[in-house]
């Protein structure tokens, strides 16, 4: 399986090196053409509103849609969560829009209020090692949807058919389980 990295902003290598742990051939992607070749899609944590103008400013977003829509998997981590969801709390537009999720931004807090909790996360751990960073949470998730995880009663990850969202980072972690969750949801994608 080959899964790209979105390579704008945020923690590209650390998405890298544990998508390979787990046995995918991993690769930062840059230009819009590297997508034809995916069997998957990571967006990283970073700023959301930052990556969304690069997204915009290099043809992006049509591109990551069709990529979605064709029943590519997609997993967005912390802001990554923030671009695929439908609706964003206190925003008039989405930016991807392909996930049936509203997200809150920020809801954690500033810089400052960062943390690292250990959660239950359904069909990946009792005990995931959650880093949050000025974290948004989900609102709402879509009928069809499943709440993987929640943090003081806020959901913090959900599955939307084949999009994946964390409001976490798992990629500041050792912890590999998130990862191969989604390397098992690109498999069933096949």
């Amino acid at each position: 399986m080959k899964i790209g990295v979105l390579a704008l902003q945020g923690a590209v290598v650390e998405h890298l090196r544990l998508l390979e742990a787990v046995g995918a051939t991993a690769v930062a992607v840059k230009k819009v053409e590297e997508l034809h070749d995916l069997d998957g899609l990571v967006i990283p944590g970073g700023e959301s509103t930052t990556i969304s103008k690069l997204m915009h400013q290099y043809g992006w977003m049509e591109a990551i849609r069709a990529f979605g829509e064709a029943g590519k998997p997609i997993f967005g981590t912390c802001a990554g969560a923030i671009l695929l969801a439908k609706q964003i709390e206190g925003q008039q537009e989405a930016h991807l829009g392909l996930m049936d999720i509203k997200v809150a931004r920020n809801a954690f807090g500033r810089q400052k209020d960062s943390f690292e909790v250990n959660l239950p996360v359904a069909g990946v751990a009792a005990d995931y090692p959650a880093v949050f960073i000025r974290a948004p949470y989900l609102m709402e998730v879509g009928e069809a949807g499943q709440v993987l995880a929640k943090y003081e009663d806020k959901i913090v990850a959900a599955r939307v058919g084949q999009y994946l969202a964390a409001a976490f980072h798992p990629e500041l972690t050792e912890d590999t389980r998130l990862h191969k969750y989604f390397l098992d949801m690109v498999k069933e994608s096949k």
